[in-house]
């Protein structure tokens, strides 16, 4: 079942953010960077078709069965922008992702995620639009990220910048919900378990699935579980 849009729901999210002490990562050999949780409106059944050119974008990479990486069938009420990466970017290329980069130098987080949303995604939010942040991941590629939470107030108009982002999908919050949500594998490279989060026909893997999980498990459901200690996958340690 869809998750209505409406000020039950921002008023939740944002006292779950509020309760919440929050897990700080403090390491001075990372960077930091900040990501745009967007939750915004959408309607079921306008994404029948996946706007991207998913054949090129997944040429050579090994699916599982009944997975095609098309992102179909997922809108329907409450919902958070998600992006498909330009394949040509110099790192973390053709991967899903939530609009965010660097800080700038004196940048808080929310501004850094905001103007993140607005450079990459062609939206402008106010900082009075943030509810709050979810715990730092850090990443194995040298970032420390803090995910900052901001109600779009509505349907929003993406613009993506064809340089860096194919396609911004509107992802129902449900799809976080699925009965086989969330998976966790084991691989040779690492003792953590890696996380994943189906949605469509892919699979969405940390940083951004460990994200998307402590978004369902704090904000919907408020459960105080740590992501930070969940694996990438290797394809995303550099």
């Amino acid at each position: 079942m869809t998750i209505s849009y409406d000020d039950a729901l921002r008023d939740r999210i944002r006292d779950n953010l509020a309760g919440h002490r929050r897990r700080v990562v403090t390491d001075p050999t990372k960077r930091h960077a900040a990501v745009a949780v967007v939750l915004v409106d959408s309607q079921e059944g306008e994404d029948r078709v996946d706007p991207a050119p998913v054949d090129d974008w997944i040429a050579g990479r090994p699916m599982e069965a009944g997975l095609d990486g098309r992102m179909v069938g997922v809108s329907g009420g409450a919902a958070f922008l998600l992006c498909r990466r330009a394949s040509r970017l110099s790192s973390h290329s053709a991967q899903w992702a939530l609009p965010g980069g660097r800080l700038d130098p004196g940048e808080t987080v929310e501004v850094a995620a905001l103007r993140e949303l607005e450079e990459e995604v062609g939206v402008t939010l106010p900082e009075s639009a943030v509810l709050g942040l979810l715990d730092d991941y850090p990443t194995r590629s040298g970032y420390v990220i803090t995910p900052v939470v901001a109600w779009g107030g509505g349907r929003l108009d993406p613009r993506p910048s064809p340089d860096e982002v194919v396609a911004v999908y509107r992802i129902g919050l449900h799809q976080l919900q699925r009965e086989d949500s969330p998976r966790f594998i084991a691989i040779p490279e690492s003792a953590l378990p890696v996380v994943q989060i189906p949605l469509g026909n892919d699979l969405i893997h940390a940083p951004t699935g460990a994200v998307l999980l402590q978004l369902r498990w704090l904000c919907l459901e408020g459960r105080d579980d740590p992501v930070d200690q969940l694996e990438q996958p290797v394809f995303a340690w550099k």
